[in-house]
């Protein structure tokens, strides 16, 4: 990779990529994507994304089955977002998608291993993370790799109906939760499914999170207990 990613945020692995020729490719709800200059590469990049690194350790633990994605690179991003360098894929067709996700649910036997890592995997980030949620059977999470094997893709994910309700009805919940390092750009995930924002309640909620961040700083200061009264 070019640069450290790790040092940058969202915006700039974006800019950094685009500056050395990679395309926009794609963008749903939580990533956007992009196309490398000789076609054969694909970067997510997300703002904000707490189940990237679940999704990394499925693509390597599961590597030895060729039904996931190859990954080539992962860094987490300043603020919470998430890069994933992975082969190319293509999308198939929906009787496809749905039938690999069925035999899946049903452990057969061509896709035992791999349900057996998507359990362990699975179970860790429900142990871990708050607002995961459940396996993710959206068909468009089954792709096509250039050799012709199917994948899956993005089957875990933050419950963000959930998550971004509980963070407008009560941040101080949320900031007690995820630290702000982890979500820091919470509010600019693309949406581009099930959006797009409404500017005033991505407004709202970045000053609710902002201000459930300062009672907790002045909260955690040596007398802050006085200072608040408590």
């Amino acid at each position: 990779m070019p640069v450290p990613f790790h040092d940058i945020d969202h915006r700039e692995a974006e800019r950094v990529l685009l500056a050395d020729g990679w395309t926009p490719c794609g963008a749903g709800d939580w990533a956007i994507a992009l196309r490398s200059p000789d076609g054969t590469t694909a970067a997510r990049i997300s703002p904000f994304d707490p189940v990237g690194p679940y999704t990394t350790a499925l693509y390597r633990q599961a590597a030895h089955t060729r039904q996931v994605p190859v990954l080539y690179a992962h860094e987490r991003l300043v603020g919470g977002g998430d890069l994933q360098l992975m082969e190319w894929l293509q999308p198939v067709t929906e009787e496809e998608a749905v039938a690999f996700h069925r035999a899946i649910a049903a452990r057969a036997p061509e896709v035992a291993d791999l349900v057996d890592v998507i359990g362990r995997v699975h179970d860790r980030a429900r142990q871990e993370l708050p607002w995961c949620g459940p396996l993710d059977h959206n068909p468009s999470n089954v792709m096509r790799a250039t050799d012709g094997r199917l994948v899956v893709t993005d089957l875990f994910y933050a419950d963000g109906p959930a998550l971004y309700a509980t963070a407008t009805a009560d941040p101080g919940l949320v900031a007690s939760r995820i630290p702000e390092s982890e979500r820091r750009f919470m509010t600019e995930i693309p949406l581009t499914s099930s959006g797009p924002w409404d500017p005033e309640a991505q407004r709202a909620m970045r000053a609710g999170l902002a201000a459930a961040d300062a009672r907790a700083d002045l909260d955690s200061a040596p007398g802050g207990d006085l200072v608040s009264g408590q």
